[in-house]
């Protein structure tokens, strides 16, 4: 069978997924992790790797966000790994010239787009987000799997594009720039200050907020369509602005509300990589609460 053609947008559909299943070029990483609630309402991930052995898209291969995907010498939590561990990770899932990639989770997309916004930091664009994810499949019935899968060692080559990932002395330097607009996929509680999950409590000065969840339909599982995502960007000034920087806790959710502006034709777009994990954790660094 021919290779298919290249995706035209970061997202496809689980229909076009269940038709292309068996395609030879196609790659599918299922990105998922495991969110765990304690008793004071705060949470962490685990490893969703138990979970895709039980069932997962055919096909698929589970790569670990959480460990092999997050640079274990960084004091940051969930940094990206350096490039080169990037690339041969994905060259051990088949991932190289020649072949393309659907990523999908079992929460709300955004770790699946994040290991989509790391190919396309690494110069690699032949990658989509299976909209809807994990949930949706199920929630049609489709064609699940235990098997593993292996494929032929590949050559990933980096084509790099450290622009689409930012320091936090970008962000800083960034901070009274009319021509950036920062936005923060965290929740508004957390934006507001009213609740607390880092070192310090509020939000990086002068920064919007669109929660990476409100992105998601309830009922569908599926990004919401692009009128009602523009209408969750427009009032923060981001489809206006020169540049935009993401962030969130890690880096994650911040890559969902990085998708979404793609798709709604916002090229210039930069994930903060340490996001309020680093921010919050140097005193130095400006706060900002609602009153």
């Amino acid at each position: 069978m021919a290779a298919s053609s290249s995706f035209s947008a970061p997202l496809v559909e689980t229909a076009w997924l269940a038709e292309h299943l068996h395609d030879p070029d196609l790659r599918i990483l299922d990105c998922s992790v495991v969110m765990n609630f304690r008793d004071d309402g705060t949470y962490f991930f685990t490893s969703g790797r138990e979970n895709w052995e039980k069932g997962h898209i055919p096909g698929s291969q589970h790569v670990d966000v959480l460990t092999e995907l997050s640079d274990p010498d960084s004091p940051v939590n969930l940094m990206m790994p350096p490039m080169e561990k990037f690339a041969e990770i994905m060259a051990g899932r088949g991932i190289g010239a020649g072949t393309r990639v659907v990523l999908y989770d079992a929460l709300n997309h955004a770790w699946a787009a994040r290991v989509w916004w790391m190919l396309r930091v690494c110069g690699f664009d032949e990658a989509a987000v299976l909209n809807g994810g994990w949930k949706k499949w199920q929630a049609e019935q489709r064609k699940t799997s235990t098997e593993s899968v292996t494929f032929p060692q590949a050559e990933f080559v980096p084509k790099p594009r450290p622009q689409l990932m930012v320091t936090k002395q970008e962000v800083l330097n960034s901070l009274h720039n009319d021509e950036i607009s920062i936005i923060n996929a965290l929740s508004p509680e957390s934006h507001s200050g009213k609740v607390q999950h880092f070192p310090r409590r509020g939000r990086i000065p002068g920064s919007k907020n669109v929660f990476c969840q409100l992105l998601v339909d309830p009922k569908s599982q599926a990004y919401i369509d692009r009128d009602a995502m523009r209408k969750l960007f427009q009032p923060t000034g981001a489809l206006d602005t020169g540049r935009v920087i993401t962030y969130c806790g890690g880096g994650i959710a911040a890559s969902s509300d990085a998708l979404a502006l793609t798709l709604l034709g916002v090229d210039n777009v930069a994930v903060y990589d340490g996001s309020m994990s680093e921010w919050t954790a140097d005193p130095a660094t400006p706060m900002e609460t609602e009153n």
